[in-house]
């Protein structure tokens, strides 16, 4: 199975989208739709302090009823954020994201946001993967 680091390189687009804890939620949507993605990572300086995705402005903003223009992230975002290393295997990946019911994973390194991985990529890779495996047994198949 594929490495965290091997799926890192593989994607077309490896960009670490990112916003500070005193971003509004509305600045941050923004964003997010811009690039259509479904999370960014928060961090102070250098430092991953959080992460936010679209679930926890409608959680957390829109039910409770804070308002995106005036909110800063900090207040909505998940604060408690699991990661992966490069070295991990994208099982693990998935198993995170099952135990956990999250959809993106940022990738760390030596205490640095290196990528940010969603459960898209990882379906996307494994399903790749076993094309792969399929094209090769039927090659193996036909040639025997």
């Amino acid at each position: 199975m594929k490495s965290v680091k091997k799926l890192l390189a593989d994607k077309s687009q490896s960009y670490i989208w990112s916003v500070s804890p005193d971003t509004t939620v509305i600045e941050a949507l923004f964003l997010m739709a811009e690039k259509n993605i479904g999370a960014v990572v928060v961090l102070d300086g250098e430092k991953l302090v959080g992460i936010f995705s679209e679930r926890d402005y409608a959680r957390k903003g829109i039910v409770q009823g804070r308002k995106a223009k005036s909110t800063p992230i900090s207040e909505v975002m998940t604060s408690k954020v699991f990661t992966v290393t490069p070295e991990m295997d994208i099982r693990e990946c998935m198993k995170l994201f099952s135990e956990k019911k999250f959809r993106h994973l940022p990738v760390m390194e030596e205490e640095r946001v290196i990528g940010v991985l969603s459960i898209g990529d990882i379906v996307n890779s494994i399903m790749k993967e076993q094309v792969d495996h399929i094209q090769f047994l039927e090659g193996y198949i036909t040639n025997a």
